[in-house]
């Protein structure tokens, strides 16, 4: 997840006021990240036709560790600050 995509989703989701939970939900989750992106693989296929190219979205946001751990700088900023 680029820089810039990784803030646009922090300041909606701190727009929405999902910003703690969103920040909570993703330090949960951390430890099973690798195992998320990996069934994201495996559920593409039945999900493709449900979500259409979101899966290539979510995937590649799955995938990335740099991306994860960008978003949760952004939003532990805004929750700071």
């Amino acid at each position: 997840m680029r820089e810039e995509r990784s803030e646009a989703l922090a300041i909606e989701l701190r727009r929405r006021g999902l910003d703690t939970p969103a920040l909570l939900l993703l330090e949960a989750h951390r430890p099973l990240r690798p195992l998320l992106a990996n069934l994201a693989v495996f559920l593409s296929p039945l999900a493709r036709p449900l979500l259409g190219r979101s899966v290539d979205r979510i995937q590649a946001a799955l995938d990335d560790d740099d991306g994860y751990d960008r978003l949760i700088g952004q939003l532990e900023k805004e929750v700071d600050g």
